[in-house]
């Protein structure tokens, strides 16, 4: 699983305050106003407290997090527009892709997204072509701030963890969806603070390539990123610390 999650861990971090915010902050506002449809009470709704903390963890204005609750909530007009739609496809070499979107326009994103694809040299494919290949899981990762690798992998597992992984300064960890809030207090409890925390789709196994059709791949992930409509992007391509580092040299 390792590099899973952790190129968004690293492009957030390395984002622009500026350039990225606001494309962020809207996002996040669609999230929060897709969970909002479950009802707009976040100790009720587990979805919509995610969405929230995540917005919050992002300092996003307290008044842009009520509002998008509001437009989940049907108090606004425009929420009934917002649809979720999940894209399947292919990138170069075989990778699989899931492209997850909230959009007002099925018909453009489709669009949007298909292009990108082919100039990548990759493909969309039918639903259920890919999604077989991941599966749903609470994802957390933490930086090690100098901690004993054996101590964290001990608090993890026996905060409910399926899988630890460690690289660099940095540990992810894996668990079931409905172990989520246990293993979130259960870290916190510990003085752990948790960088990012989510429910994300993980690959059942990574594939590896060379470096040149990796950051093939890589490119893909970035261009998809950039539209609009894109929430998430998952593959299975197996990022290492080291191609990371060096497609950051390249950027």
């Amino acid at each position: 699983m390792s590099g899973h999650s952790k190129w968004a861990t690293i492009k957030r971090k390395k984002a622009s305050a500026d350039a990225r915010r606001g494309q962020a902050f809207t996002r996040l506002a669609k999230e929060i106003t897709i969970a909002a449809r479950e009802g707009p009470d976040p100790d009720a709704n587990f979805r919509l407290r995610l969405a929230v903390d995540k917005a919050r963890a992002e300092n996003m204005p307290k008044e842009n997090i009520e509002r998008a609750i509001r437009r989940g909530a049907g108090l606004d007009k425009d929420a009934a527009a917002l649809e979720e739609v999940m894209y399947e496809g292919y990138g170069p070499h075989g990778i699989a892709f899931l492209v997850s979107v909230v959009t007002d326009n099925r018909n453009r994103s489709l669009a949007d997204i298909r292009r990108a694809f082919n100039r990548a040299g990759g493909s969309m494919g039918a639903a259920g072509s890919v999604a077989w290949q991941f599966e749903q899981k609470s994802y957390f990762s933490l930086e090690t701030e100098g901690r004993d690798h054996d101590t964290l992998f001990d608090i993890a597992v026996e905060s409910g963890a399926d899988d630890v992984v460690f690289s660099d300064n940095m540990v992810e960890i894996y668990a079931e969806p409905s172990d989520f809030q246990i293993i979130r207090e259960g870290l916190q409890l510990r003085g752990l603070k948790i960088d990012t925390a989510e429910l994300t789709m993980v690959p059942k196994t990574t594939v590896s390539l060379d470096e040149k059709q990796a950051f093939q791949n890589m490119t893909l992930i970035s261009s998809l990123e950039e539209i609009d409509d894109v929430q998430d992007v998952y593959s299975n391509l197996d990022i290492t610390d080291e191609l990371m580092a060096k497609y950051e040299e390249q950027e």
